[in-house]
């Protein structure tokens, strides 16, 4: 294992996902260009139908059905991303020893749904904690899916998930950059899950704080900066990237989706749910120190903003005033396009952006009908996919409750 590598460059080469409406980067990149939403709705327990964002994947590619049945929701996406962004990275363990290799996966929450069911289903035998399955401590730790995600492929290495709100998922990506640095991993299984869409708690919860979003037609319910927005579409969702050293990567010949070179976290201090831009502002001033760059060398923004009024202003507001008189940085959004995926949000929303170093087009913010004057920003791509001549650079937001603020920049590749 090496150590004391903190100059070392990191990259990453591998991207595992499911989205709701993909289970895997190319489908997801063609939906975001398209304008293809992902969200359809869910009749949840005690809340009735509504607008939610669902995931279709092979659930038993790499994990047996009972294996699935005695472990977590979250366990089982994590299972399968992890194993997919190691097939998408060509690692198989020849390169890297299973004892050097950590897992470092954000939530939000975890333990909600596993809970919520063992409450309603005891409720079906008078209560008799007798029916309380001897499964439900090992299911609700919160190092459960990175847990899973190492049993299922025998890695030894450390693994531990970050309870950070939204934020969680550029968090856990950020932890693994620091712990290849550090030299304590020489490969770093990191992102995000979600698993929220399973806890009628969660959807109840939102919608007493007015940010549950309803609309007719679900795929229309996801709509950040539209005048017309009325809260948040909760989705479930994983994503997991490889991330190695570059010059490891470099040996054994792999192929580089970015590297990343800034990143951020910071709090607001101030309150529960509120966000508060100027703390976001300087969370991305912060990154950007750290990567060497200007506002005008990024070429996208991906934007946190999840459909809340004062959350979508509050963040244009911060963005507007970093980039202000940047000509050639875009804007967008993909929450639109997939609702909130919390803990997975950050990481999801990231590689949906990735292609465009390979394809140079920013992926559309949809549902835009009746922009918000508040956030109408300069360069913000609305309803259609915007084709330039290259991306340099992506600035990734992921905000949370409790004012938890984080910022991650992914450049180019460029060998030098």
């Amino acid at each position: 294992m090496e150590q004391h590598a903190t100059h070392q460059r990191i990259v990453i080469t591998g991207v595992g996902l499911t989205a709701p409406g993909a289970a895997n980067l190319s489908e997801f990149r063609a939906n975001l260009l398209a304008g293809t939403s992902g969200i359809s709705t869910l009749d949840l327990r005690y809340m009735g139908v509504h607008p939610a964002g669902l995931c279709s994947f092979a659930e038993t590619r790499y994990r047996k059905k009972r294996e699935n049945s005695r472990g977590t929701r979250a366990g089982c996406i994590g299972v399968y991303c992890a194993n997919e962004a190691l097939v998408d990275a060509g690692i198989d363990f020849s390169t890297y020893d299973p004892a050097a290799t950590g897992v470092y996966i954000g939530l939000t929450e975890h333990g909600t749904v596993e809970t919520e069911n063992e409450v309603y289903n005891i409720g079906q035998y008078g209560h008799d904690v007798n029916y309380w399955t001897h499964h439900h401590n090992p299911r609700t730790v919160l190092n459960n899916p990175a847990g899973e995600i190492t049993m299922n492929l025998r890695l030894t290495g450390p693994h531990y998930s970050i309870g950070a709100a939204c934020a969680a998922g550029n968090a856990a990506l950020i932890q693994g950059v620091q712990m290849l640095r550090l030299g304590e991993v020489d490969l770093a299984l990191c992102g995000g899950l979600s698993e929220c869409v399973g806890s009628f708690g969660i959807f109840a919860s939102f919608r007493a704080q007015g940010a549950l979003a309803e609309h007719q037609d679900p795929t229309k319910a996801s709509r950040p900066f539209d005048r017309d927005r009325n809260g948040i579409v909760i989705s479930e969702g994983g994503c997991v990237f490889t991330l190695e050293r570059l010059d490891a990567a470099l040996e054994r010949g792999a192929s580089i989706y970015g590297e990343i070179t800034g990143y951020a976290m910071n709090s607001d201090a101030r309150d529960f749910v509120l966000p508060y831009g100027p703390r976001q502002r300087q969370c991305m001033e912060m990154a950007l120190a750290r990567a060497g760059l200007s506002p005008a060398d990024i070429t996208i923004v991906n934007t946190h903003a999840t459909g809340t009024k004062q959350g979508d202003v509050e963040e244009c507001n911060a963005v507007r005033e970093t980039f202000a008189g940047c000509e050639n940085t875009w804007i967008n959004n993909t929450k639109s396009s997939i609702g909130h995926a919390m803990g997975a949000a950050g990481v999801l929303e990231l590689a949906g952006n990735l292609p465009s170093f390979t394809d140079n087009m920013v992926h559309p913010t949809i549902n835009v009908d009746n922009l918000d004057p508040e956030c109408a920003l300069p360069g913000l791509v609305a309803n259609a996919p915007k084709q330039l001549e290259r991306v340099d650079a992506i600035l990734n937001n992921s905000f949370g409750m409790l004012g938890i603020n984080s910022v991650v920049i992914v450049e180019r590749f460029v060998a030098n």
